[in-house]
């Protein structure tokens, strides 16, 4: 047992077993690491790709931005050319015209300087309007104009170019512009009328912060068409003014039109005057004998008066002072049909005026027995409004509903609701509804439903035109849906009370 030759080919087993499990395991540790680098790889190429959407994410993120805020200077860009164009095609005088251009529109489009050159009668350069130069500056800028024939460049290159333009041939022409005015952006463009072109508009500004684009280019190219056209008009108008007998005659019949619709806007104004004198007078001859009697009893001078009555009697002398408030405001009313009037604004609990004019129109409820019901949420926000003026918003709608629901099973319900910006109300009820012409119309003035239940009633139909006017001075909105013989839910807003 002691022989070393015994041991000898056990130690080379021994080796050899080593050597293959040490083979094994090289082989093993290998694979693992070839499995590290695949999932190494894998990983590297996910983040690649994830590195590459990210870049596109913010890319995209960018462009959004950028075209967001060119579509919004865009639209801020045309609402202010609507606006210029309103001004000056309300004016035949060339000079008014180019006054009517404020400063203010100017900086709506994104300029802050402003230089309107036109041809004069020997061809040269005239400087008819400017904006953000003073008057020193503006001559000097209007002699460079004329030295360096500048205004036959821009007849020969007649369109629309930008500081930024990168036509190589009007590289001259922009740095002559930039040396003259000095300012580092600008966009010009030429004015045309029906013989051709006639001058030239210049917008800029002295920094280049906000490159100019092509839609400031797009929106200068109108300005000038509108003010083109709108000098075109003057002098069609001065020529045949003076030349053309035939285009006065129709002057002067569109003028005989223009004074029969303002007769006629004058007659519809008396009438609401004369209404409005009539309904105070009437209203207010037995509202004083009421509120005097009720007065009379309450003193107990006539005996004592029990609790039960005085409350009520105390009800009908309140009743009585809010519709003698309402009376002495029906010349308000008028005023703010005209948009002459001042809202008293202030926090307006709509649950509270609902339930007050409920209480003041108790009594035709009752007598109609008609079911009121109100919906309005707790915690409702406050609305921004004159009190007196939604009261009578109120009293007119429900008065409405009162007259053309049924006699039995009559019902109203007032239901509310807030958004972000306003209080909503809902007025409806079960009577016999509207045509959609008649929805069409219910707010014109002197309009009436023809129905049987109007046609037994009397009434100006006014009513709902001074509903339509107070909310619309509160900024607000109205509408009405309604069916025949479905009922009608009259709807308003008013603007919601900011905390």
């Amino acid at each position: 047992m002691n022989n070393p030759g015994y041991f000898m080919p056990m130690l080379g087993f021994i080796g050899l077993l080593a050597v293959i499990l040490l083979g094994i395991t090289l082989i093993l540790k290998l694979r693992s690491i070839e499995q590290l680098n695949n999932s190494v790889s894998y990983l590297k190429k996910s983040l690649e790709e994830m590195d590459e959407q990210a870049k596109l994410i913010v890319r995209t993120d960018l462009e959004l931005n950028k075209t967001q805020e060119e579509l919004d200077k865009k639209m801020s860009g045309l609402y202010a050319l609507q606006r210029i164009s309103q001004d000056i095609s309300k004016t035949l005088d060339q000079n008014e015209i180019f006054r009517r251009i404020s400063p203010e529109h100017i900086q709506e489009i994104g300029f802050h300087k402003a230089l309107l050159f036109m041809k004069n009668e020997s061809g040269s350069p005239c400087l008819r309007y400017q904006i953000g130069f003073n008057e020193e500056a503006a001559k000097a800028i209007e002699n460079k104009f004329a030295g360096e024939r500048v205004f036959e460049l821009f007849s020969e290159n007649a369109l629309v170019f930008s500081s930024n333009s990168g036509k190589p041939k009007m590289r001259p022409l922009i740095l002559l512009i930039i040396n003259i005015t000095k300012l580092d952006s600008f966009v010009v463009s030429p004015l045309s009328k029906k013989e051709g072109f006639c001058g030239f508009i210049l917008l800029g500004n002295e920094s280049a912060q906000a490159p100019i684009s092509e839609g400031d280019e797009e929106l200068i190219a109108v300005l000038a068409t509108q003010i083109g056209q709108a000098l075109e008009n003057a002098e069609l108008f001065e020529a045949a003014y003076s030349q053309h007998q035939e285009l006065e005659k129709k002057v002067i019949e569109r003028t005989r039109e223009l004074s029969g619709a303002l007769n006629e806007i004058e007659s519809v104004s008396k009438r609401k005057t004369e209404f409005v004198s009539a309904v105070s007078h009437e209203l207010r001859t037995p509202l004083t004998s009421i509120k005097g009697y009720a007065s009379i009893l309450l003193s107990e001078k006539l005996g004592v008066v029990p609790p039960a009555v005085k409350e009520r009697l105390e009800k009908i002398n309140k009743h009585s002072d809010e519709l003698t408030h309402m009376v002495n405001d029906l010349l308000d009313i008028a005023r703010i049909e005209s948009g002459r009037a001042e809202l008293k604004l202030e926090a307006l609990d709509i649950t509270q005026t609902a339930h007050s004019v409920i209480e003041l129109l108790n009594p035709q409820l009752k007598e109609k027995t008609i079911n009121v019901q109100t919906n309005i949420p707790k915690g409702l926000s406050h609305a921004l409004a004159d009190k007196s003026q939604a009261s009578r918003v109120f009293i007119n709608i429900i008065g409405n509903a009162i007259k053309f629901v049924p006699a039995e099973n009559g019902a109203i319900n007032i239901s509310a609701f807030e958004s972000a910006e306003a209080i909503q109300v809902n007025i409806a009820d079960n009577g016999i509804g509207m045509s959609a012409h008649e929805v069409e119309h219910i707010f014109d003035e002197f309009y009436r439903v023809d129905n049987l239940i109007n046609q037994k009633t009397k009434g100006t139909g006014l009513g709902l035109t001074l509903v339509r006017n107070i909310i619309q001075a509160h900024k607000g909105k109205i509408w009405v849906e309604a069916r025949p013989n479905q009922g009608s839910t009259f709807s308003f807003t008013l603007p919601k009370c900011k905390a």
